[in-house]
C-alpha cells in the first residue's frame, strides 16, 4: 500500500466553500476523502479516452416489456456483441415497465457503441451508460 503524502493546495474561499458544500452534501467525512474520489474519477475518464484499454460499464434500461420484440433484440444485440457481457439483471417494475442493468468489460468503443445501440431501440424509455475502470490509485 502506498504511503500517504500530505500536500497543500491554494484555492479562493468561495471555491473552498463549495468544496466544502459538495463534501458534505455526498456524505464525506474529510476533504482528502472527496478530493480523491475527484482523481479518482478523472484517472477513470482517462482511461476510457485511451483507444484499447480495457473497461466496465454498467447500462441501465426502463423499457416497456409489451414493445413488439424489443426483449428479443435486446438479447440478440447482447449475443452478438464482440465485448463480454459480465452479468444481466432484469427486475419486473409494473405491469408495463422493467428495469435491466447490463455489466460490460471491453474497450471504451465498443461499449459505448452496444450502449448506444441498445438506448436507440425503440421502447427503450431511459438508458444511462455509467463508466468504470479500475486505477491503480
Amino acid at each position: 500500500m502506498d504511503e500517504t503524502i500530505r500536500f497543500s493546495i491554494s484555492l479562493p474561499e468561495s471555491l473552498l466553500k463549495e468544496l466544502d458544500e459538495k463534501m458534505i452534501n455526498k456524505g464525506y467525512a474529510s476533504r482528502s476523502e472527496f478530493v480523491r474520489d475527484l482523481i479518482r474519477k478523472e484517472l477513470i475518464e482517462e482511461k476510457w479516452s485511451i483507444s484499447g484499454e480495457e473497461v466496465f460499464g454498467v447500462l441501465a434500461l426502463i423499457y416497456d416489456h409489451n414493445k413488439k420484440e424489443l426483449a428479443e433484440r435486446l438479447i440478440d444485440i447482447q449475443h452478438h456483441t464482440p465485448i463480454n457481457i459480465v452479468c444481466a439483471t432484469h427486475i419486473h417494475i409494473d405491469h408495463h415497465n422493467c428495469l435491466e442493468t447490463i455489466i460490460l468489460r471491453g474497450t471504451p468503443e465498443a461499449i459505448e457503441n452496444i450502449a448506444i445501440k441498445i438506448g436507440g431501440l425503440t421502447g427503450i424509455k431511459f438508458s444511462k451508460l455509467t463508466r468504470a475502470a479500475t486505477v491503480d490509485k
